[in-house]
């Protein structure tokens, strides 16, 4: 089966095919097919992964996956969420979204600092799809003081894992592929593959 996969980051990508790795997916990229950025409108995750999936569908005529996902922080009221990629403005880096998130959590105590990662995965089996497939999933942790870890991307370095002692930066993208949220949301999207 060949999907488009809607996205250009290529964190991402990468994260994605290590997981759908041997499932038989024969998944596309922006590496792949030319698909051109999607504006993110939406007021939610599922709102703005159904718009890359229907867009990339739309242009390429095949079947197609988007992931929008974030980090929500319990002491900000679910902040930065659907901004994550962009917290810190338009062209942000991780190290600038970092740097933010850690100065609006200083001097805030570590009980408080409850984070939760969020991916909402759509599959869009044709661009006119009146039922797209929707799953999400969510990893909980807490934002550490300073960043620590080389694995990973995104907020991954300020997310401490209690159960592991260590931020999602510091263990291996193999544990991650198992236990993350994006994990959790396209094993629940393989489901709808298995015929």
């Amino acid at each position: 089966m060949k999907i488009i996969l809607a996205s250009k980051n290529q964190d991402k990508i990468k994260e994605i095919k290590k997981i759908l790795d041997g499932t038989g997916i024969l998944l596309k990229t922006c590496n792949d097919i030319e698909i051109p950025e999607v504006e993110e409108t939406g007021s939610t995750f599922v709102e703005n992964a159904i718009l890359k999936a229907r867009s990339a569908s739309v242009i390429t005529g095949l079947a197609s996956i988007a992931d929008d996902s974030g980090i929500e922080i319990e002491y900000l009221n679910g902040r930065p969420g659907i901004k994550s990629a962009r917290y810190s403005g338009e062209n942000a880096t991780n190290e600038m979204n970092n740097i933010k998130l850690l100065s609006e959590l200083k001097n805030v105590p570590y009980e408080k600092r409850k984070a939760c990662y969020r991916c909402v995965m759509v599959y869009m089996r044709f661009p006119d799809d009146p039922f797209p497939i929707i799953t999400s999933g969510s990893w909980g942790g807490y934002i550490a003081e300073k960043p620590i870890g080389e694995n990973g991307f995104g907020y991954d370095p300020l997310f401490f894992l209690p159960e592991y002692n260590k931020t999602s930066a510091q263990i291996t993208s193999e544990e991650k592929n198992k236990i993350s949220h994006r994990a959790k949301a396209l094993n629940e999207l393989q489901k709808y593959f298995v015929k």
